[in-house]
């Protein structure tokens, strides 16, 4: 068994209340004791809580973490995974209309996508500009940082852009 350790931060962007200490028993069965999450309101969702935790554990927390509260729909949330000894960094993202991303990260945190991901892209766009940024975009998780944004914002005392579905 290796010693390696590797650091992480989860960020609970929105739960609802009865969802709230589910997250905490799924967290806890990944993490072990840790800091305990602390829940605040989200304004930018009303009536769900916010909540985050640095995390040090095994590498492959992060991936651990993701799979233990995947499939919670109501649930708005962001995981990374420095890189650490041997193992690249990961970021996942999840919000309930478009599910999970997940993407390698590098030192930086950068996303950092493979070359068989840009010849997808190519391939997909067939010499349109407009398909291939749209693939370039989906590799880079663009979408979920889009709805994921007014929520990292949403803290007491800084500017909230509301969300609106349009048409």
């Amino acid at each position: 068994m290796s010693d390696a350790m590797a650091r992480g931060i989860l960020y609970i962007h929105s739960a609802p209340a009865a969802l709230c200490p589910h997250i905490e028993w799924a967290v806890s069965a990944v993490l072990g004791a840790q800091d305990q999450l602390e829940w605040s309101l989200q304004p930018a969702a009303p009536g769900t809580y916010r909540a985050e935790i640095h995390w040090i554990a095994a590498p492959g927390s992060g991936a651990q973490l993701a799979s233990s509260l995947r499939g919670w729909a109501h649930l708005r949330y962001e995981i990374t995974e420095e890189a650490s000894a041997g193992c690249d960094g990961s970021r996942w993202s999840h919000t309930p209309e478009l599910g999970i991303f997940q993407a390698t990260t590098d030192v930086g945190g950068n996303i950092m996508v493979s070359e068989d991901r840009i010849r997808f892209a190519y391939e997909q766009g067939a010499g349109d500009p407009s398909a291939i940024f749209h693939e370039l975009s989906l590799a880079l998780g663009e979408a979920w940082d889009d709805e994921l944004e007014p929520f990292r914002q949403a803290a007491d005392g800084a500017p909230v852009r509301w969300l609106h579905q349009v048409g």
